[in-house]
């Protein structure tokens, strides 16, 4: 610890931490803009400034560590001029059309504009940047709102470890972007949006597609089914009021419900299914490997994070055989609704309109791929993240908070707790575990004895191993067998774990993959802000929904059961291939692969003509 002053009182503080941070735990606030906790500090936009005795400039607080002795003026005349005038020539070349910006009141750099009462606008000039990128479908680009932080490039470069996003250019014609000014659809991308989450304005932000959903919902033709993922009922109350990780689950229906929705389902029903389907698939893969001697099969990669599919067919596309075939949960449920229920009611697929609720941004570009059309139709029609369901609810005029509780509509509204922590960092992992060992053995996995919470938790790569013992006879290959598996969240993990397995050093035989840091309950079209204290609550949210179902096992799902006995057959059956199953497309980190096969597509076409 270190003896420090602040504005004429004393503090004992911990070495190491900044100024800024000090200050934050006894309660001073000192204003900041490009600081972004345990992700981004290079005092680039100098808000924080302090005086510090001894100094002969104004020092960057996020930036200068607590000494000794230290004395520190947050709030002098001479850091009060300096903090306007860096706001004013920031805001000299910022848009001011705050009304119609979906940051509204939500906005880092309107917030600081209060906080250190800016009244006028004493500098007009130039804007230095006017360029809109629209090509993606998940991530828009704004650069007229770009303050030149840096979180993005930290966030893309040091936490995701895709580097996609870099200064370009020098001085006052700087901006941030791909290489080269390319869109961002055109380059390795991985569409997880963490870059959004990071950014303070609105200089990036989700595709915004809440237009064709009301178009959709005010179609008398179209019957418009709503789904949600588990990650979205431990956030979206934030947006009204309440505190990170209030489970807002039959609030969430009912206002589904009154939105106009005429089919609420749950996505965690299909994470059941999911389970069912990838527990399988794992164990015709540990068959392979452990009977017949294929230890290529093996490790078994999943396949729930559209961000981390499309990461890896850039980066490691020659692992791609390692990944589970299975859809994302949404993806399934999406093609279940325009055949089986579609069956069930009698209404024709084409006249069905299928909404996702996701936390995840990346899911906007999923729904493009054309690997899951369905005879040519899309499954799902379009995707909407936590924050644009939150607009489309203050919208409408709904009363959020003062909504009685509704449950999700069947067949495809039902699921088990295993389903639940789809949402969290290593909740694939321990769902699959529970059945898997389930299947194996007849019994229940030993809670007592081996206890999977080795899988939760915010840790960057965690590990646990399971020894399958009293197999049942078709299974006796797995007997004395001691399963190894990894989890991770966030794609510098993920480069972490599969640089192993293109190596062919793995020694894991199950590996659950995450795109973004925490889960999908960090996604990048989650309320802001997001950080490990927010992550922490809504993870623990996440576990308390699951422990309150009585029923905790994907296979125990009666209605998952009887989709099976009605429709699809057996897991990984003919028609389950069909309608839960994919494949997946080698890119390269410059497209390279991908280039090539069209370049084959086209002129394959124009022979044929």
């Amino acid at each position: 610890m270190v003896n420090i002053t602040i504005n004429g009182k004393q503090f004992a503080v911990e070495e190491g931490l900044s100024v800024l941070e000090a200050a934050k735990q006894n309660n001073i606030l000192i204003p900041s803009l490009c600081y972004l906790e345990d992700v981004h500090q290079v005092g680039a936009c100098r808000i924080c400034v302090v005086e510090i005795e001894g100094a002969r400039t104004l020092q960057a607080s996020c930036m200068v560590q607590v000494r000794e002795g230290m004395k520190v003026r947050t709030n002098t005349d001479k850091v009060r001029k300096a903090r306007k005038m860096l706001y004013e020539l920031m805001l000299s070349d910022h848009p001011r059309n705050c009304l119609s910006c979906f940051r509204n009141q939500n906005c880092e750099f309107q917030r600081l504009g209060e906080i250190i009462q800016i009244t006028d606008f004493r500098f007009e000039g130039e804007k230095s940047k006017t360029f809109v990128d629209h090509s993606s479908p998940s991530v828009m680009r704004d650069s007229s709102k770009c303050i030149l932080c840096r979180r993005c490039i930290t966030v893309c470069n040091q936490v995701q470890g895709v580097g996609v996003l870099n200064v370009q250019k020098r001085g006052f014609k700087s901006v941030i972007g791909p290489a080269d000014e390319l869109p961002l659809s055109s380059v390795n991308c991985t569409n997880c949006g963490q870059c959004i989450m990071a950014c303070p304005v609105s200089a990036l932000g989700a595709k915004d597609d809440t237009a064709q959903v009301w178009q959709a919902l005010f179609d008398p033709k179209k019957r418009v089914i709503v789904q949600t993922a588990p990650a979205v009922r431990v956030a979206l109350g934030e947006e009204f009021g309440l505190p990170p990780g209030t489970i807002v689950t039959g609030k969430m229906a009912a206002a589904l419900r009154e939105l106009g929705f005429d089919d609420v389902f749950d996505t965690n029903f299909a994470a059941d299914l999911t389970i069912i389907e990838e527990g399988s698939e794992f164990l015709q893969r540990a068959e392979a490997a452990l009977k017949t001697g294929q230890p290529g099969a093996l490790p078994l990669v999943t396949s729930c994070s559209p961000g981390w599919i499309k990461y890896v067919e850039h980066e490691f596309p020659q692992t791609l055989d390692h990944i589970s075939t299975c859809k994302s949960p949404h993806m399934m449920l999406g093609a279940l609704a325009k055949t089986y229920y579609a069956k069930k009611i009698g209404v024709a697929p084409e006249d069905i309109y299928v909404v996702s609720i996701m936390p995840c941004t990346a899911k906007k570009f999923e729904i493009t791929r054309p690997e899951m059309l369905l005879d040519g139709m899309p499954t799902v029609d379009a995707v909407l993240t936590t924050r644009e369901l939150a607009r489309m609810i203050r919208d409408a005029g709904i009363d959020f908070c003062a909504l009685d509780d509704m449950p999700f509509d069947a067949p495809l509204g039902f699921s088990t707790g295993a389903a639940d922590i789809f949402g969290a960092t290593g909740g694939v992992m321990e769902a699959a575990l529970r059945t898997v060992y389930e299947i194996v053995t007849g019994r229940e996995i030993p809670f007592e004895s081996l206890n999977i919470t080795p899988v939760r938790g915010l840790s960057q790569v965690k590990e646990a191993s399971l020894t399958i013992e009293g197999a049942k006879p078709e299974y006796a290959y797995l007997e004395g067998v001691t399963v190894r598996v990894a989890v991770t969240s966030g794609l510098m993990g993920a480069k972490r774990l599969m640089r192993q397995v293109a190596d062919g050093t793995s020694p894991y035989h199950f590996i659950e993959i995450m795109g973004c840091p925490g889960g999908c309950i960090n996604g990048g079209g989650q309320p802001r802000p997001s950080n490990r204290a927010v992550r922490e609550a809504r993870m623990k949210a996440i576990y308390a929904e699951d422990a309150g179902k009585p029923r905790r096992k994907s296979h125990d799902n009666p209605y998952v059961q009887q989709l099976y006995a009605e429709f699809l057959g057996t897991p990984l059956g003919h028609r389950s291939h069909k309608l839960l199953h994919t494949h997946y497309t080698p890119r390269g980190r410059y497209n390279q692969y991908l280039k090539a096969r069209q370049n084959e597509s086209a002129e394959a076409a124009a022979v044929e003509k």
